[in-house]
């Protein structure tokens, strides 16, 4: 009877067991005892028996099952599937933030994540403990949200979602542009101004040369007229229409828009990627005081003068009303 107790438990334990779905998860949720954990095992059709496997978990002295959410693979064996469990191979989610975005999209972008819903994240954002060391000045998370691509897992919490995103940006900005930053202004600064040149940088390589413009404009004592803060402005309104166009957005009398009001706005605007914070930190030395769209793959004519600058937006407004006039004309 013994022997053959033990070549049943045997072959239980070792015989692949087809299971459907096969994407199906499994939630091991913390401090949940072996028992408990066998019989959602059993519950999924996981394993076909609960004995061998209870008698395995006991005898083998293997490590401690991770909590978390877990598929397993079809056809799959007990012993596997503790192993799985054992080694917190746990399923893995991906978000990913693109460059360019505020803590306004980003919340709408980790809402998708299911953990909380987009106020949530924004009142997460909005607190600027997680960076204050770095930057006294901040009023909240915006800009150092870093564009990347983050996994989160059934346990990880938003709390935790927020914390990887600063802790990314602490990785990237690093000593050694600490310091640079700390030379040159400040990490505030540099930061608000990175996320400037995100917004208005299209073509990669013309990073450096348009951060040298909103430099060469400090510098001289000139507003630095960027659409993107009075749009952040509108935005902060909840006023924004998505017309750029709409004379009250650049006329609006706040701190950010930099149509009105002299300097930096009083901080970032966006979430700048890698090239951006080294194009704040590092500008090309030019003495260009202007830039304007040529229509052609998002790059841009650069001006010394307000003349030259007024001949290049006639020619890019004509580029644009030639664009619409050959989209008429080739409607059948």
């Amino acid at each position: 009877m013994i022997a053959s107790f033990a070549v049943w438990t045997f072959y239980e334990l070792r015989t692949p067991l087809v299971h459907q779905p096969a994407d199906k998860s499994v939630i091991i949720d913390r401090g949940l005892g072996t028992r408990a954990i066998i019989d959602r095992l059993y519950d999924a059709g996981i394993i076909s028996s609960r004995v061998p496997v209870l008698l395995y978990t006991k005898l083998h002295y293997g490590k401690a099952i991770k909590a978390g959410e877990y598929r397993f693979q079809s056809p799959i064996t007990p012993i596997e599937a503790i192993g799985k469990m054992e080694r917190g191979e746990v399923v893995q989610y991906h978000v990913t933030i693109p460059e360019g975005y505020n803590r306004f999209d980003i919340a709408n972008r980790l809402a998708e994540t299911g953990k909380a819903d987009a106020t949530t994240f924004l009142a997460l954002t909005a607190d600027p403990s997680l960076i204050s060391d770095l930057d006294p000045e901040a009023r909240d998370l915006e800009g150092y949200l870093f564009p990347d691509t983050y996994t989160y897992t059934y346990e990880t919490t938003p709390q935790e979602l927020v914390k990887q995103m600063t802790e990314r940006f602490r990785s990237v900005f690093n000593v050694g542009w600490r310091e640079r930053a700390n030379q040159i202004s400040s990490i505030h600064n540099i930061v608000t101004m990175a996320s400037i040149i995100e917004k208005e940088a299209k073509n990669p390589d013309e990073r450096p040369v348009i951060a040298s413009v909103f430099y060469n404009r400090l510098k001289k004592n000139m507003l630095l007229e960027t659409d993107p803060t009075f749009i952040y402005a509108a935005i902060l309104a909840n006023d924004y229409d998505g017309n750029v166009n709409n004379p009250r957005h650049r006329t609006r009398r706040s701190p950010y828009n930099t149509y009105v009001t002299q300097g930096l706005p009083p901080g970032p605007i966006a979430s700048p990627g890698r090239r951006s914070l080294e194009a704040a930190l590092y500008p090309a030395e030019t003495d260009f005081y202007y830039f304007v769209a040529t229509g052609v793959d998002g790059s841009h004519h650069f001006s010394r003068s307000i003349d030259e600058h007024n001949r290049a937006v006639a020619q890019y407004r004509q580029q644009i009303r030639q664009h619409q006039q050959n989209q008429l004309t080739s409607v059948p």
